[in-house]
């Protein structure tokens, strides 16, 4: 049953029950049958964002309901097709007529996506070069690879459409070099190592990845190198032959050994700290402790190599600053 105007920022919602003829029926064509304008594929992406319950709870769009079971609906407004521009600062690391090199702060997400649509990379690179707009996409002007919301450090953009094309085909070849430190949980043996493990989706959890069973996701390489080694805490420096999501973060912990600041997959061990100091740091880190330091590739234009270095931020210098002190 319909109800009445909803407030921002939801076009519409509705609450109904299920009857007793419509038992067994999948969620998602059960929604389909109320919200005929959607597609079937915005009313998957409604249920895995949770904005669809069934008695208060999530379920998954192949869902089977149940007699006297009750669904309700969010139907959020959908983004407009064009970017606004935001005045947000940014840290340019390099910067000509063909590209931009940003030193992302971690806490910043690079475009707009599921939850998030303002303070974006992307809003903001915008504002600083408007002609950036429709290179690439109308919502990711600019955007050849991205780094996640709590990953800071270096990131390219293409400021033309010459240039988009050029380094994406890089990225393709995998002729671009990056370059990544990080603190892991644990004490990590071998002094380096190759993760050579397929991710994909995890099949438990639509906003996390894992490493893929046998014949599933995709191939994602990782080369680690021990730089430091505490008593429960590794200092890695890790270098990406894929640019999967999330693959430094999944492959490490596949190791046993998750990035300190990372909730998605390592909450357990956040709890195992027992240093009070390190604890504070690690609430403080502001994202995961991974910092793109590294960034390399030719200049789309001139072909000349660049090879661009981010300093470790304060985020983390000021804990392996606590580590050290330690002795």
């Amino acid at each position: 049953m319909m109800r009445g105007p909803v407030p921002a920022p939801f076009e519409r919602s509705f609450s109904d029950g299920v009857t007793a003829a419509e038992s067994g029926t999948r969620l998602d064509v059960w929604l389909s049958a109320r919200l005929p304008d959607l597609s079937r594929t915005r009313i998957k992406a409604l249920v895995e964002s949770g904005d669809v319950l069934v008695d208060g709870r999530r379920v998954k769009a192949a869902y089977r309901l149940r007699p006297a079971e009750r669904v309700e609906a969010r139907v959020p407004p959908l983004p407009p097709e064009e970017l606004t521009p935001e005045s947000v600062p940014l840290t340019v690391f390099f910067e000509d007529e063909h590209v931009l090199v940003v030193d992302k702060p971690a806490g910043m997400v690079t475009h707009p996506g599921a939850g998030r649509s303002a303070g974006t990379l992307a809003a903001a690179a915008l504002a600083h070069v408007p002609t950036m707009a429709g290179v690439g996409g109308p919502r990711r002007p600019g955007i050849v690879h991205r780094l996640d919301k709590g990953t800071s450090g270096l990131i390219v953009l293409a400021k033309t459409a010459v240039a988009y094309e050029v380094l994406t085909a890089q990225l393709a070849r995998r002729s671009v070099t990056r370059r990544y430190v990080c603190l892991a949980h644990g004490v990590v043996t071998p002094p380096s190592g190759v993760i050579d493990r397929p991710i994909g989706r995890d099949e438990r959890s639509r906003v996390r990845m894992a490493v893929a069973r046998e014949g599933r996701g995709k191939r994602a390489v990782t080369r680690f190198r021990v730089l430091e080694r505490f008593p429960d805490v590794t200092f890695l420096e890790c270098r990406l032959e894929t640019g999967r999501t999330h693959q430094i973060r999944v492959h490490l912990v596949s190791l046993g050994h998750p990035l300190l600041g990372d909730e998605t997959y390592g909450k357990r061990y956040q709890t195992r700290v027992t240093d009070p100091v390190l604890a504070d740091l690690v609430t403080a880190l502001g994202g995961v402790a991974l910092h793109a330091a590294g960034l390399g590739f030719a200049h789309p234009v001139t072909g000349t190599r660049l090879d661009l270095v981010s300093p470790l931020p304060y985020r983390l210098e000021s804990i392996l600053s606590h580590l050290r002190s330690r002795g």
